[in-house]
């Protein structure tokens, strides 16, 4: 999954870094990256252009300040012909809060829905709490209201969407004896 390129609309993909091989990206037709990275270089090939959003994977780091502007460029790719790919370096949390974005500001989706869509899509994505926390905070500005909220558990903050996947782990005291 994390070398996959998965499409979530017929003009935007998501992926990791292990994505990034040059005959699978012509392939796919892509004609502009996304690297949401500050790990990994912007690919370098003929009649694709590349736009690199520095940001760490950290829940305090501000990719909120970087929405608006991604979810354009995705935009105006599509209105050309084009095809995006959005990448971070597992595909996981900063390319799928920008793929989530996109769809809330041009799909007119709640944030909530465009979560639950790209999931559907690629199953292991997992935005990190601040990013979260920033979706929510976009969505309100957007619509007015939230379809997301953020809720306190055990292992710390999290936003309800999440409440399932916690629901169903198994958690073990290493120290306890059987």
């Amino acid at each position: 999954m994390l070398s996959q390129l998965c499409p979530l609309t017929d003009y935007l993909f998501i992926s990791g870094m292990k994505a990034l091989q040059p005959d699978r990206l012509r392939c796919a037709g892509i004609t502009h990256i996304i690297n949401c990275t500050m790990e990994v270089p912007c690919v370098q090939m003929p009649d694709m252009q590349c736009t690199q959003i520095k940001v760490s994977d950290t829940p305090g780091a501000r990719l909120g300040v970087h929405f608006d502007r991604a979810a354009d460029i995705i935009r105006q790719v599509q209105q050309k012909g084009g095809r995006v790919l959005v990448h971070c370096v597992a595909g996981v949390s900063r390319s799928a809060t920008l793929c989530i974005v996109y769809l809330m500001k041009y799909s007119r989706m709640s944030l909530r829905d465009s979560y639950l869509f790209v999931k559907s899509k690629r199953p292991i994505i997992r935005p990190n709490p601040g990013f979260f926390k920033q979706m929510i905070d976009y969505e309100q500005r957007l619509n007015g209201r939230t379809s997301v909220t953020m809720i306190s558990l055990p292992v710390g903050i999290i936003p309800d969407v999440y409440r399932e996947q916690y629901d169903n782990m198994v958690f073990v005291n290493p120290t306890r004896r059987f």
